[in-house]
């Protein structure tokens, strides 16, 4: 009613994320030239206030949306979509890093825990819900740099999945990441999308024409209109 900002957090996990890649991905499929303009402008916020470097590492954290200032170190498992949009929309550079820093976390307990505090590299929140980004951001990497790090990357991580998560009627998510301990639950995204970018990722390469088409935020192909 009033307009007034309930909450001064920002940063690129769950809440936000989806505004971000709608704003690139408008302009891929309309040629809408202010989700161009919003894009540029928040893409560039985003780089000048958010970006976290950290021993040589590059994080994105959370920061006071009207001061600028770093608020918080966390990543998850929400965020590791952004190195796909990075790649996606020309600036491969700070995806790879970015994506490296990802696999990191993936692979401090075998599998990514939720969120992490990337300088303590301690667990915030300790759970696994079977979240596809990071697969998503590995499969966008190697279509744009055709550099078989990626696939190698994806194999780990497949090979995670399965052997902390199959179980006999499908995948369970985890209660938590260090003892692996298993939940009654599996989100349908799991075939919608966690499958699908690996199924991309080891396809041949010309599976997918990204000129024709584009993802939606759930893997949903779009075919591009301009």
């Amino acid at each position: 009613e009033t307009g007034a900002w309930l909450d001064a957090d920002s940063h690129i996990s769950g809440g936000t994320d989806s505004y971000y890649e709608y704003l690139w991905k408008c302009w891929l499929l309309f040629g809408d030239k202010d989700c161009y303009k919003m894009w540029q402008a928040s893409i560039s916020a985003i780089n000048k206030y958010l970006a976290d470097e950290v021993r040589g590492e590059l994080w994105y954290g959370h920061a006071d949306m009207n001061t600028g200032r770093l608020t918080a170190s966390q990543y998850g498992a929400l965020d590791a979509f952004f190195p796909a949009l990075l790649a996606h929309s020309g600036d491969v550079a700070r995806a790879r890093r970015l994506q490296d820093s990802s696999f990191k976390m993936w692979n401090m307990y075998g599998i990514e825990p939720e969120i992490i505090d990337y300088k303590t590299m301690q667990i915030v929140y300790n759970g696994y819900h079977l979240r596809p980004e990071i697969v998503e951001s590995t499969y966008y990497l190697h279509h744009f740099t055709r550099d078989p790090q990626y696939r190698k990357m994806g194999e780990k991580i497949f090979d995670d999945l399965v052997k902390y998560c199959r179980v006999d009627a499908g995948y369970a998510a985890l209660q938590d990441v260090v003892t692996k301990e298993k939940r009654d639950e599996m989100e349908s995204f799991v075939l919608a999308e966690n499958f699908k970018y690996f199924y991309l990722l080891f396809a041949p390469l010309d599976a997918l024409d990204f000129d024709k088409v584009v993802f939606n935020t759930e893997a949903h192909p779009l075919r591009r209109t301009h």
